[in-house]
């Protein structure tokens, strides 16, 4: 019987590994999800039944059950080098006759006449020369070509084809072990698609997000009221530091190799590739070892291929479903590479010829200001039409008060436009020796344009808000967010649907959406009797969504999905969370004050409190399936829970909030400031006087060691 279970756990990681490869690195699914998951639950039942059989490399292990405490730097096996970098031809040329210059002596198979070899490279001068070469080695091409994609490297250990060890690029001599979060990644193989692999492998390559999930993600902050990632690299760079790996999973990181090392020993992991002669040969072998591989990589013989190479993917990369600045080139031939070396920063083999920032000028015909679902007013810069980066711009964002006034930005402008991250529109700066007589410089309204009440500006903020809640630009927002795929998801509930139903006064809220009828619909402009009552079916569908969605769906500011999902683990229905203290919804693992103080202030509000109710009419799911006495019970086995602490001083590793997160996930609570109800004074260097007051009242001290040895428990 023993024997069969092994069998069958063996047999299903097999297919879900060969599933997972042509799914997330092929892009050739081979199974039907419903598939999928059936086989991945029958695993997990069977390594809940025998957790002994339970590997690192099986599917299940993607993502680690408990955030980790912190993230320990480690040396890398091998320097994992930067770039030079080359900002036009004329620099790549000139690097090319830097390395030919400091090229050793050559062993065989690469002495000999450089005329043989039939390759002509160009000089600084573009003059023909010969590279000092012969026929062997050379693998097809002189030099490999690769899309330069822009996220965060990573370097990953292979320990006999299994992934032991994720760690992120650092100073480039130690970086930050973050094995837990890498192994979200599903292009990246937990085990080598090999049966006899070697004892050590080291891979190199970008994890990135791509461009959908980037715009998803900022979506989602944004209406949750967050700061904006910058670009998609920022976005990957934090993703990839996030102590909680279900977080990192739900980021949808994506990965590319680009470079293969083979070790021969554990404790050695040598810089010399045993297994190929040509990196354009470790790139085939990283694709066969089960890796995603950029496919847009090139053999080039010579400069002129190159940039042929380079002014191609200039235009072409505004297609590319991800961000790349530029092109990597290396010399192919592995033993030219490590003849030439490194110098005390760079490879000498390869170098980066980036792309430059895309920026042109045009006018500003116009400001517009834009209500969100927030109340927010948000101003935008109305253009002359120019192109930039492959598309034609008419619009760029001119976020706030503050940009503005940085600004100084008058209508009539002549302005600086780039695209932030080469997605976002953006006036970069104006340019005041271009402006006309006749421009005037623009002011935010006191009113909001589209139900002409006050506005306000809070105290510290740089955002301008209408605080109308009939407001028709806030309710349309609402239902648009209410109605979206991460909220309640109802179908066929769009823009423009919305327009119309806010038009027509059918809907004041999102609670009126479970009134309308397909009679009620009827009344609407190209409406017909099977899309009315597909509409009203895809709404009644919704209630069936769970509590975590109902939540997201209301908009609370700084609310996700993510946090939306935090709060619901910890408060299991409505009832719970509004009754809740700021306090207790701050002791929530993962919410902060700001957050907490927004969820506790709009449960206070009587309009919130009657929407509230009707949703629990209507029939919505405002809990969970836990029971909430388990949840209590849980929550009081945590080995901190009931402890109040305070953290004073500069603490030797942790930073005070991942401090505070690891005490309130123990089911502690962090104060700021010492009293008589203080259990604990965590302390770190040039503490002050909040020591003097925790001694005079007989509070506990702890070190940060003995505060992970408690948590450790």
């Amino acid at each position: 019987m023993q024997g069969e279970i092994e069998q069958r756990i063996a047999q299903l990681r097999r297919q879900l590994q060969e599933a997972s490869y042509a799914y997330y690195v092929l892009d050739e699914p081979v199974m039907a999800d419903e598939v999928y998951d059936r086989l991945y639950r029958e695993l997990q039942e069977l390594e809940a039944d025998y957790p002994h059989l339970i590997t690192s490399e099986s599917p299940t292990q993607r993502v680690g059950e408990k955030p980790a405490a912190k993230f320990f730097s480690v040396k890398h096996n091998i320097p994992l080098y930067s770039l030079e970098n080359a900002f036009n031809l004329e620099e790549f040329a000139k690097w090319q006759e830097r390395w030919q210059r400091v090229l050793p002596p050559l062993t065989p198979p690469y002495q000999g006449g450089g005329q043989e070899s039939g390759l002509q490279l160009l000089n600084a001068e573009n003059t023909s020369i010969t590279p000092p070469l012969g026929k062997g080695g050379l693998g097809g091409g002189y030099y490999v070509c690769e899309l330069k994609i822009d996220g965060s490297a990573l370097a990953l250990t292979y320990e006999n084809g299994v992934l032991v060890r994720g760690v992120t690029r650092g100073d480039g001599i130690t970086g930050e072990d973050i094995t837990q979060n890498v192994k979200t990644i599903r292009s990246i193989p937990l085990k080598l698609n090999s049966d006899n692999p070697p004892p050590v492998v080291e891979v190199r390559g970008e994890a990135f997000l791509s461009l959908a999930v980037f715009a998803e993600i900022n979506r989602e902050r944004e209406e949750a009221g967050e700061q904006l990632f910058a670009n998609p690299r920022n976005a990957a760079a934090g993703t990839l530091r996030q102590l909680d790996s279900k977080i990192v999973d739900r980021r949808r990181l994506d990965f590319f190799a680009y470079t293969l090392y083979v070790g021969t020993k554990k404790s050695e992991v040598e810089s010399e590739n045993n297994e190929t002669k040509t990196h354009w040969e470790s790139l085939e072998l990283l694709r066969k070892m089960g890796f995603k591989v950029n496919p847009n990589r090139k053999l080039c013989n010579s400069l002129d291929e190159v940039r042929e190479y380079y002014e191609y993917w200039d235009e072409e990369r505004r297609n590319l479903p991800y961000m790349t600045d530029g092109v990597v080139v290396k010399i192919n031939s592995i033993v030219l590479q490590q003849q030439l070396g490194f110098t005390q920063r760079f490879p000498r083999w390869a170098i980066a010829l980036k792309y430059p920032a895309a920026e042109v000028p045009t006018i500003v015909e116009a400001v517009t200001v834009q209500v969100g679902r927030t109340g927010a007013l948000t101003p935008v810069a109305e253009l002359k039409p120019v192109q930039l980066a492959g598309t034609t711009v008419s619009r760029a964002s001119l976020h706030n008060s503050d940009r503005l006034a940085l600004l100084d930005l008058h209508i009539g402008d002549t302005v600086v436009v780039r695209k932030a991250g080469e997605i976002i529109p953006e006036v970069v700066r104006v340019l005041p020796e271009l402006r006309p007589e006749n421009a005037r410089l623009f002011a935010m309204p006191n009113c909001c344009p589209e139900c002409q009440q006050p506005v306000v500006r809070e105290k510290g903020e740089a955002v301008t808000r209408c605080i109308n809640t009939s407001c028709p630009a806030i309710l349309r927002g609402s239902l648009i967010h209410f109605c979206s795929r991460d909220a309640l998801d109802i179908n066929g509930v769009g823009e423009k649907f919305v327009q119309q139903l806010v038009n027509s006064n059918l809907v004041h809220s999102v609670a009126d959406l479970y009134d309308l009828t397909a009679e009620k619909l009827m009344n609407l402009e190209r409406m017909g009797p099977k899309l009315a009552e597909k509409l009203v079916s895809s709404i009644d569908q919704s209630k069936f969504q769970p509590w975590a969605r109902v939540l997201y769906g209301l908009g609370i500011r700084h609310v996700g999905s993510v946090n939306a999902q935090l709060l619901t683990e910890r408060f299991v229905n409505v009832e719970d969370l509004a009754k809740a203290s700021a306090a207790s919804i701050e002791g929530v693992y993962g919410i902060g004050p700001e957050i907490a103080q927004a969820v506790y202030q709009w449960f206070q509000v009587p309009v919130n409190q009657s929407l509230i109710d009707r949703l629990i009419a209507a029939g919505l799911q405002l809990k969970s399936a836990v029971n909430s006495q388990e949840k209590a019970t849980e929550s009081k086995s945590l080995p901190l829970s009931g402890k109040v602490f305070v953290i004073t001083g500069t603490l030797p590793t942790l930073k005070r909030d991942e401090a505070k997160d690891l005490i309130q996930k123990a089911g502690g609570k962090v104060t700021n400031s010492v009293s008589s109800k203080t259990d604990y004074l965590v302390l770190g260097e040039d503490a002050g006087s909040k020591l003097e007051k925790a001694r005079s009242l007989g509070i506990a001290q702890l070190s940060e060691a003995e505060l992970l040895s408690i948590l450790a428990g």
